[in-house]
């Protein structure tokens, strides 16, 4: 029997199918330079973790230390402490960033007006554009203990004012409001263009079957939805050990008094660097989120791949 090799394109298809597409490859010229500049060539600059930085000798010339800077870090008290705070503002902002977005973008397609719809959506939408800066304004017009709106109300009630910017226990709840407010409606876009995929005919036959709304939303929105929920968690879960500096330095005006429940790695990393110079320690500080955000996202991964093979990402 003669076994027939598989047909390879000739060069002159491969060029028409070029000069076809040539618009599209030209569209992702800027990503493409994008990605090289900001992902791919700061990765030599990892060497630093390993060495002892000296400006005047460069990244080459510094002397080798091994796991110096890594052992440094991690005898300090306050990265676990940064640490800690990462990873527990991020599982929260895990659980709002999912949650909040699906029942927005749910809430807003089941508008019957869908002008008042694409109106609704373009006004939560909004805050994603506002700068942390003036965000860091705005929480200060409120929190403020000496002119702030909350002060005036308290006096108004006869209560006492409260001292937001040296008092801790008040922050987590203030950071996770701001994070909700501010990312919620540009991650319900996802889930909006999701929902535009599920066919009327299944909620044509809900309605037959005499289905409530809620029961629609249960046994059709919601499980159409959970692979898309499935690939953002993954995602999310990669940032794990990273922060969103702006947030956590911005808005609590990088006062120390907050520093035990405002303190992510991400501030932890500039502060050090802003005031004992060391890169070297920094670089490992941001090796080490890098390799545990991989680390997770294949584990995860990985994990749902032994539940779900369909809901795995590779």
């Amino acid at each position: 029997m003669i076994q027939l090799s598989p047909r390879r394109p000739s060069s002159h298809r491969m060029k028409v199918r070029w000069k076809d597409n040539i618009s599209l490859f030209l569209m992702t010229v800027p990503g493409i330079i994008v990605f090289i500049c900001f992902s791919y060539m700061p990765l030599y600059g990892l060497l630093l973790a390993f060495k002892n930085f000296v400006p005047r000798l460069g990244i080459w010339g510094s002397p080798w230390v091994g796991s110096l800077n890594f052992q440094f870090m991690f005898k300090n008290a306050t990265f676990w402490l940064s640490l800690r705070n990462t990873l527990l503002y991020n599982a929260a902002f895990l659980v709002t960033g999912i949650i909040c977005p699906m029942l927005l973008a749910i809430g807003l397609n089941e508008l019957l007006s869908k002008k008042l719809a694409r109106t609704l959506q373009t006004f939560v939408i909004m805050p994603h554009f506002v700068s942390y800066v003036v965000v860091s304004v705005i929480v200060f017009a409120l929190c403020s203990a000496d002119n702030g709106m909350i002060a005036h109300f308290l006096d108004s009630m006869g209560s006492p004012r409260i001292a937001f910017y040296s008092e801790t226990k008040y922050w987590p709840w203030i950071l996770n409001i701001v994070h909700i407010w501010k990312s919620t409606g540009y991650s319900s876009i996802i889930y909006m263009g999701a929902l535009t995929g599920i066919s009327d005919e299944y909620y044509e036959a809900a309605v037959i079957d005499g289905a409530t709304k809620w029961q629609q939303t249960r046994y059709i929105t919601i499980p159409f939805l959970i692979p898309m929920t499935v690939i953002l968690a993954i995602l999310r879960v990669g940032g794990m050990f990273s922060s969103n500096f702006d947030l956590f330095y911005q808005v609590p005006l990088n006062s120390g008094q907050l520093y035990p429940v405002t303190n992510t790695i991400d501030v932890f990393v500039y502060n050090m660097l802003r005031t004992s110079n060391n890169v070297s320690l920094s670089s490992a500080a941001g090796f080490f989120q890098s390799l545990c955000g991989f680390i997770l996202v294949v584990t995860v991964n990985w994990i749902i791949r032994k539940i779900d093979p369909d809901l795995a990402m590779f």
